[in-house]
């Protein structure tokens, strides 16, 4: 596993960037195996129904559309992108939601 600094103690900014992924459809089946067999850990931790991005969302108090509202972020920064000749990633996108709205400190 290649450690990431970004993460240096801060286990919730890389669930938030696993969120975001979720969200958009893009996080993988092997990055979702693991946040689910993590579920009941983050429930016990942060609360929430019992599957991991409900904990997540418990944790910094998320409303209940925030999954929608994010996707359409996602499709209106694909578009101005591609719009501007330039591509934006799933993980780009996610670094760069996470960074201007769940801010940790």
């Amino acid at each position: 596993m290649i450690c990431n600094p970004r993460y240096d103690g801060k286990p919730l900014l890389r669930l938030l960037d696993q969120y975001v992924l979720w969200a958009i459809g893009e996080l993988s089946t092997d990055q979702e195996d693991n946040l689910n067999r993590m579920a009941p850990k983050l429930q016990a931790r942060f609360g929430g129904g019992g599957q991991w991005h409900e904990a997540v969302e418990r944790a910094v108090r998320m409303d209940a559309d925030t999954p929608q509202q994010i996707q359409g972020m996602w499709v209106r920064n694909l578009e101005r992108a591609r719009a501007n000749g330039l591509t934006l990633t799933p993980e780009e996108f996610a670094l760069m939601v996470v960074d201007e709205n769940f801010p940790l400190e």
